[in-house]
């Protein structure tokens, strides 16, 4: 086999984890499993409420343990990376399976937590290590156009299993009928609301199907000589507290990472309560809310890709800001949209003006939401020395995750405090704000040296 033939499957088997993971997005944390808990619940504001402290603990778990395993991997050599991989994938594999266990009538709500919890730990920190092979992939030149490629392929699989899920899996819980009208597939028992609790089973299969390639294909290289697992655990916090003191004379490289703490925080939020703000304000179902994914999804896919494109000829600053200023705009206009008004024009409660304007909104955000979050990780291969690139995305985990339960413990006590869930998602917009405010010191290609 050929040396070039050996890159481009290696390109092909990194974009596969996008493609196996994406459904834990798109099918639990947003469009699927989130509104089927809110229904199980009942009351919007308990289940937003709920969910946002359950995802805000996974959270802080993630931001405290991030750095330290991200810096034990590096020093125990690339070979370590694909090794955490296999184990969080383990755990991804068993919180999404043990969703299934989600009971309409009398669900376990701490055991759902902990499920959800487990996996969502698993997939963020199989994201992080497999993040971190990405400037080995390919030039520099090409990581804008691999990246924007990477986050759609992945968005693809997320369509593709939201799809399948709508089509044969997930009820109406109202008919018992999923969206082409047909009864689950397997003899599940829609009563039972068996279709939809099994999206977390579906979502873990497809993990482990789809990881196939990834690991078939997928190597470290070029091979490195590493320390011990016990020695790498030892000096793991004193690598993460020298790498922090050298931050303050890295201007452009500080203000990025603390411009996408923020902003990626608060798209983190959106997706999180997306599904189960639309439930809970418009009173869709769960088939509507995954109509509604699946426009997002299109949307993200295609402008992740676009972005892509756009990082290679602009670079990645100018698509990171115009998508910033257009979510700080949709989320605002999300705000005005109820079941009786649209951005303050009262409408007939059969009226389905609410339903065409949340569409539309779904969109912009899915577009916006896949160029941002493809041109960040473009962004940071820019910022950082070619042989420091493992330690920064150690950096770029940690600041992404150490602030990652502030979007969802923020709506989730804006949502008590005020009652209605569309205030409750008010906290996002200045977290946006503050991150487009920072971005002002990025340079766009870096600075010289760091």
């Amino acid at each position: 086999m050929t040396l070039q033939r050996m890159s481009r499957r290696r390109i092909w088997g990194w974009y596969c984890f996008d493609w196996a993971s994406q459904p834990y997005n798109t099918l639990l944390l947003t469009f699927i499993f989130a509104p089927y808990l809110k229904e199980v619940l009942g009351e919007g504001t308990a289940a937003q409420s709920a969910w946002g402290y359950g995802v805000g603990t996974a959270g802080l778990l993630i931001a405290i343990l991030a750095p330290l395993l991200g810096s034990m991997a590096d020093r125990c050599g690339p070979h370590m990376r694909l090794r955490f991989i296999w184990i969080f994938s383990g755990l991804y594999i068993i919180g999404a399976s043990g969703l299934w266990w989600t009971m309409p009538g009398d669900p376990n709500l701490i055991m759902t937590l902990l499920f959800f919890g487990v996996g969502l730990i698993g997939m963020e920190f199989a994201t992080i290590f497999t993040n971190a092979m990405m400037p080995d992939l390919a030039p520099r030149a090409a990581i804008g156009r691999i990246s924007g490629a990477g986050w759609a392929f992945g968005y693809l699989g997320g369509l593709m299993a939201l799809v399948m899920v709508l089509a044969l899996l997930a009820e109406n819980s109202a008919t018992g009928k999923t969206l082409i009208g047909s009864d689950p597939i397997l003899g599940l028992d829609a009563h039972a609301r068996e279709g939809t609790r099994a999206v977390g089973p579906f979502t873990a299969l497809w993990y482990a199907i789809f990881m196939i390639p990834f690991f078939a294909w997928v190597r470290e290289m070029p091979p490195r000589a590493g320390v011990r697992l016990g020695q790498a655990a030892r000096q793991a916090w004193p690598d993460l507290r020298k790498a922090l003191r050298t931050l303050p004379g890295r201007r452009s490289l500080t203000a990025f990472l603390a411009a996408s703490m923020l902003y990626r925080d608060a798209l983190n939020g959106i997706y999180f309560f997306g599904g189960i703000y639309a439930a809970g304000v418009l009173g869709w179902s769960v088939v509507e809310v995954g109509v509604f994914g699946i426009l997002a999804v299109i949307s993200a896919a295609l402008f992740a890709w676009l972005g892509g494109l756009g990082d290679t000829r602009f670079g990645p600053k100018p698509i990171i800001a115009v998508s910033i200023l257009t979510l700080v705009g949709v989320t605002l206009a999300a705000i005005f949209v109820s079941r009786s008004t649209v951005f303050g024009i009262a409408v007939l409660p059969e009226s389905f003006a609410p339903d065409i304007a949340f569409f539309a909104i779904g969109a912009v955000i899915g577009g916006a939401g896949g160029a941002l979050q493809a041109s960040s990780r473009c962004m940071l291969v820019f910022q950082v020395d070619p042989s420091h690139i493992t330690q920064g995305f150690g950096l770029y985990a940690l600041t992404g995750k150490a602030t990652a339960f502030v979007a969802p413990f923020a709506v989730a006590l804006a949502t008590d405090i005020s009652g209605s869930q569309q205030m409750g998602i008010a906290p996002l917009l200045a977290l946006f704000l503050f991150g487009l405010i920072l971005l002002v010191w990025v340079k766009p290609y870096g600075e010289t040296q760091i």
